[in-house]
C-alpha cells in the first residue's frame, strides 16, 4: 500500500532501516513471552519493602538493583500497537533506556489499572493512547525525580543541576553518573512528588519517531503466546456446542459415534451446551461432529430478521429520548423545504482470526484461567460468580489477543471454560470452531436513523436525528445509559463537526429479541458517521453544492476538521475529471478526540459490482506518538470497515444465525484492496483514539463514491448492488 506523510515530515522506511534516524532506532526490545506455564504475576503491584532495593513508586513501574526497568502494562495488545506507543510514553518521561525497557501484562484490578475513561480495567473505544496519555506521563515523571532527587542527595548537589537519559543520572558539572538501578534503593524511600513538570514537546527524543512495532519479530518468528497457544502439563483439549437459538437447552445427546473417535475422552451435557474433551483439538472437534443433539428451542425459536426490522423500524418512527437540542428544529424544520431519509445497518459479527478460547484450570479451592482478554477484571469477577468462588480465588493470565475488535470484551468464553473445567481433572483448553464463533457471537446492533433537515442560503438550517437501535451500554456499562439515552448510542451525533442553528438528535432504545448485541470495531460512531455523512451528500446535491465545498461552508471555528477536509481534498484530486461509472465519495468525522477525512475513489460495473480504486485519509490525530502505527491502524481499520460495507451481514431465522464462517461471511480480500494513502497533520494536541476511526469513515466515502458514479443514493448496507446495476432505481 502506498504511504504519504509530508505534512508530518517523517523519514522514509529506508532511512529508519538504516539507521539514519537519530543514529538508528533498533532496539532490543523484551516483550512478555508469556508461556501459559510461566503466568505473569496476579497480584496488585505494590512497593516493595526496603531489603528488596527495588524502586516501585506506582503501579506501572519498577526498577531493581540490577537496572531492569519493568513496565506493568494496564492496557492489552491486540494488533493496535499499544505495546509500542504506551512503552514510547512511559520511557519519554522516565527518560529510560528504551531498548532494556520490559513489559508485563497488568493483572485484574480496576483500582490500579482502571482504564481513566471507563473506569474499569477494559481495552477498547480507542482509548488506550488518550486515556493514559497522561498519568503514565505522570507516574514517569515523578519516578524521574526520585531518582534525580535520591542521586543529587548522594552527591549533595542542587537536583536542578542533574540530567537523566537512558536509565542514568548526571551531574555534568562534576561528570559523576549513577545508573537508575544504582539509585533504585535510595528511591524508593522517597515519597513520590506531585506536580512534577511534564517534557515540553519539543524534547521528546521517542515520541513522534516513526518506530517499527516492537511486538513484530516475536511474533513472525513464533515466539510469542497468544491464548489459543497456551499449552500446561497433562492438560486436555475440548470444544463446545452451544443451543444455536438463544435461550434454548439440550433435550437428548446421542454420543455413541462420538466415543468412537480416538483421543475422544469424555462428553459432557451443560444445560445448554455439549462439551467434548479429548487428547488434543482434534479429537475433540471430530468428536462434536459426530454427536447427535436434539435442542428444545425455547422462547426465541420464531426470531428472523424480518421481524426484527419490523419493529426497528416502528420504534424508529416515535419520539426517542433527547440526548441534545439547541434552537427550534420543529419550528425551522416547517419553515422551508423538509428533506427526509433514514439509513439502516444490519447486525455483524466480529469473526476475530483468532477464534474464541479459553484454558481453564479448576480446583477445589480456586480457578486459573490463560486467555486473550481486553476485561480481565470482568472475566475474574464473572468466572469467580459462575464457580461461586471469592473473587481473589480465581488467576487471570493474559496473553496478546489474535483480534478483539470488541468482542474480547465479554466474558462469555472464561465462563464457558471454567463450566467445562469443573468436570475435568486438571487444565482443558476450550476452543470453539469458526462456525461456532460467528454463530454465538455478540453482534453489532441493527440501527435505523431517521433524519430531517431543511437548506437555507445553501446551508443546513434545521436537522433532526433520531437513531434508533439497542443499547449496549445499558446491559454493559449502566451508568452510559441514563434517561433513555445511550452515550453510545449517539456517539458523533451529539457532536458532529457542522454549525447547524436548530439542532435535535434522539435516541430510541429497541432491543431485538434473542439476540445478544455488544461493543463491534467503531461502536456507535460508525453508525451515526454512516447516516450523516450519507445525508450530507443528499443534501450537497439538493443545494447544488460540491460534496467538499457543502461541508467545508458549514464547519464554522472548527481549523482541525477544516484542516483535514481541505488536505484530503487536495490528496485525492477531489474535482479532477473521472471516467463513467467512477465516482469518489468523501466523510468527516470528529470520532474519539480525532478529526479524520476520507476519500474513496470507486467503480461501479454494469452489473453493480464495486471495485475500489483508491482510498485517501487525511488525520489530526494529536500528537502522533507513533506514527507508523496511525498509518498501519489506519490501512487497517479502513479495510474492516470497507468489508463490511461491500458484504457483512449476519442474518437470522427461527432464532437462528444462518451465516457459519468466511465462505458466507465475507472478508475483502487482497487483490481487491486499492492503495491506501495516509496523510498525517502535524498537531500539538493530546493524542486522540486512532485504531477504530478508519473502519468508521470508509463505509459512508464509498457508499457517496457509489452515489456520485451511479446517482444512486444507497441508504442501507452492505451495499445492495442491484440497486446500482445498469437501468435499476431505488
Amino acid at each position: 500500500m502506498r504511504v504519504a506523510d509530508d505534512i508530518l515530515g517523517r523519514p522514509s522506511r529506508r532511512e529508519v532501516l538504516t539507521g539514519a534516524l537519530a543514529g538508528g532506532f533498533v532496539f532490543a526490545f523484551h516483550l512478555p513471552v508469556q508461556a501459559a506455564n510461566g503466568p505473569a504475576p496476579n497480584e496488585p503491584i505494590q512497593p516493595p519493602d526496603s531489603t528488596q532495593g527495588k524502586l516501585a513508586p506506582n503501579a506501572f513501574i519498577r526498577i531493581d538493583p540490577a537496572g531492569k526497568t519493568t513496565f506493568v502494562m494496564p492496557q492489552v495488545e491486540m494488533g493496535q500497537g499499544v505495546y509500542t506507543s504506551l512503552a514510547m510514553i512511559l520511557a519519554e518521561e522516565l527518560d529510560a533506556d528504551f531498548s532494556g525497557l520490559e513489559l508485563e501484562h497488568a493483572p485484574p484490578s480496576d483500582k490500579l489499572y482502571g482504564n481513566p475513561l471507563f473506569g474499569i480495567q477494559a481495552t477498547g473505544n480507542s482509548n488506550s493512547i488518550r486515556a493514559f496519555w497522561k498519568p503514565l506521563r505522570l507516574a514517569a515523571a515523578a519516578s524521574r525525580a526520585m531518582l534525580v532527587q535520591a542521586a543529587a542527595e548522594q552527591w549533595q548537589v542542587d537536583p536542578a543541576s542533574c540530567t537523566a537519559a537512558n536509565s542514568v543520572v548526571s551531574h555534568k558539572d562534576s561528570g559523576r553518573s549513577l545508573t537508575y538501578g544504582a539509585l533504585a534503593d535510595a528511591a524508593q524511600h522517597r515519597t513520590p512528588p506531585k506536580d512534577v513538570p511534564l517534557k515540553d514537546p519539543k524534547d521528546f527524543t521517542l515520541i513522534g519517531k516513526p518506530l517499527k512495532r516492537l511486538d513484530t519479530p516475536e511474533k513472525t518468528n513464533g515466539k510469542v503466546v497468544y491464548g489459543i497457544d497456551a499449552i500446561l502439563p497433562n492438560m486436555k483439549f475440548a470444544t463446545v456446542k452451544a443451543s444455536p437459538v438463544i435461550g434454548g437447552k439440550v433435550a437428548t445427546v446421542d454420543d455413541s459415534e462420538a466415543k468412537k473417535i480416538p483421543g475422544v475422552h469424555k462428553v459432557l451435557v451443560l444445560d445448554d451446551m455439549v462439551a467434548v474433551v479429548g487428547d488434543n483439538t482434534w479429537a475433540a472437534l471430530q468428536g462434536i461432529a459426530a454427536l447427535n443433539i436434539v435442542w428444545t428451542d425455547g422462547p426465541n425459536a420464531r426470531v428472523n430478521t424480518d421481524e426484527i426490522w419490523k419493529a426497528l423500524r416502528a420504534v424508529s418512527e416515535k419520539d426517542g429520548a433527547v440526548a441534545k437540542s439547541t434552537g427550534d428544529v420543529e419550528k425551522a424544520l416547517s419553515s422551508g423545504e423538509r428533506i427526509d431519509a433514514a439509513y439502516e445497518l444490519p447486525f455483524l459479527a466480529h469473526a476475530t482470526m483468532e477464534p474464541m478460547n479459553c484454558t481453564a484450570h479448576v480446583t477445589s479451592d480456586g480457578c486459573e484461567l490463560w486467555l486473550g482478554t481486553q476485561i480481565m477484571s470482568r472475566v475474574q469477577s464473572e468466572v469467580a460468580k459462575v464457580l461461586g468462588l471469592p473473587v481473589e480465588k480465581v488467576t487471570v493470565n493474559n496473553h496478546y489477543i489474535g483480534g478483539g475488535f470488541g468482542r474480547r470484551l465479554e466474558p462469555d468464553m472464561a465462563i464457558s471454560a471454567a463450566r467445562v473445567a469443573q468436570h475435568v481433572d486438571g487444565p482443558v483448553k476450550v476452543t470453539w470452531s469458526r462456525e461456532e464463533d460467528v454463530q454465538h457471537d455478540v453482534y453489532r446492533p441493527v440501527y435505523r436513523d431517521v433524519i430531517s433537515a431543511t437548506l437555507a442560503d445553501g446551508k443546513v438550517a434545521a436537522w433532526k436525528y433520531r437513531v434508533a437501535g439497542s443499547s449496549v451500554m445499558a446491559r454493559w456499562f449502566p451508568p452510559g445509559f441514563q434517561k433513555g439515552v445511550d452515550i453510545d448510542g449517539v456517539d458523533s451525533a451529539v457532536d458532529m463537526p457542522y454549525d447547524v442553528p436548530n439542532f435535535h438528535v434522539e435516541f430510541a432504545r429497541a432491543e431485538p429479541p434473542g439476540v445478544p448485541t455488544g461493543f463491534w470495531r467503531g461502536v456507535g460512531p460508525n453508525n451515526n458517521v454512516f447516516a450523516i455523512e450519507c445525508f450530507m451528500d443528499e443534501l450537497a446535491r439538493k443545494a447544488g453544492k460540491d460534496p467538499v465545498a457543502f461541508r467545508r461552508a458549514m464547519l464554522g471555528k472548527n481549523p482541525r476538521m477544516q484542516a483535514v477536509l481541505d488536505l484530503v481534498a487536495e490528496k485525492s484530486n477531489w474535482g479532477q475529471p473521472l471516467p463513467s461509472r467512477v465516482g469518489r465519495g468523501v466523510s468527516l468525522q470528529p470520532t474519539f478526540e480525532t478529526s479524520i477525512a476520507t476519500v474513496v475513489e470507486a467503480e461501479v460495473d454494469d452489473v453493480g459490482g464495486v471495485h475500489l480504486r483508491r482510498v485517501t485519509a487525511a488525520v489530526d490525530t494529536g500528537i502522533a506518538v507513533n506514527p507508523d502505527t496511525i498509518i498501519a491502524q489506519l490501512q487497517g481499520g479502513l479495510i474492516f470497515g470497507l468489508t463490511a460495507a461491500l458484504y457483512g451481514e449476519i442474518t437470522i431465522d427461527k432464532g437462528r444465525v444462518q451465516q457459519s464462517n468466511f465462505n458466507d461471511y465475507r472478508m475483502l480480500r487482497i487483490d481487491q484492496t486499492p492503495p491506501i494513502d495516509v496523510h498525517i497533520v502535524k498537531s500539538g494536541e493530546a493524542p486522540g483514539g486512532i485504531g477504530e476511526t478508519g473502519v468508521i469513515g470508509g463505509p459512508p466515502a464509498l457508499r457517496n463514491a457509489i452515489y456520485a458514479a451511479t446517482g444512486v443514493p444507497l441508504r442501507r448496507l452492505p451495499i445492495e448492488r442491484s440497486l446500482i446495476a445498469i437501468g435499476k432505481k431505488t
